[in-house]
């Protein structure tokens, strides 16, 4: 068994967002209690945290923490919970490399635990940024290959 998902989703999920939220909350507090507070200054980092917020919860917030692969099995943790899924039972795999993290969601024939589908962070590869990644193509094979044989 071998980690697919990258080793950097706690940075991403914990780390980077409050490293955002940190500055900015910093950055409000010298527009308030500065000596002369412009609107702008003050509106400026409410709209950022609030886009962040958003951005944060849409891509980064619902990666799964760690993602092995068992061969015909996918085992994905997220938190305290974790669930096993056959490969058979992923009905496609999307993959995008020019994000960072680079993305991998897989979209199941059943909802799980998790939901229908299941998104995770990449292991990070120095490639091309637009050629596809040697785990996501050995992945998608495996995935036709165990809906062929029924397994």
């Amino acid at each position: 068994m071998k980690r697919i998902s990258s080793r950097g989703t706690y940075f991403y999920k914990k780390v980077f967002p409050f490293i955002w939220f940190g500055f900015l909350a910093i950055f409000l507090c010298i527009a308030i209690f500065g000596r002369a507070p412009t609107f702008p200054f003050v509106l400026l980092p409410i709209v950022m945290a609030t886009f962040g917020y958003f951005l944060f919860r849409k891509l980064l917030f619902s990666l799964a923490d760690e993602v092995i692969d068992g061969g015909d099995y996918l085992i994905v943790k997220k938190g305290t919970e974790q669930e096993r899924i056959a490969l058979r039972d992923i009905m496609n795999v999307s993959y995008t490399s020019v994000q960072n993290p680079p993305r991998v969601t897989l979209t199941l024939r059943r909802p799980g635990v998790f939901g229908d589908e299941i998104a995770f962070a990449l292991r990070s590869r120095f490639a091309a940024p637009f050629r596809k990644d040697p785990i996501v193509v050995d992945l998608i094979k495996r995935i036709d290959e165990a809906r062929q044989r029924g397994v």
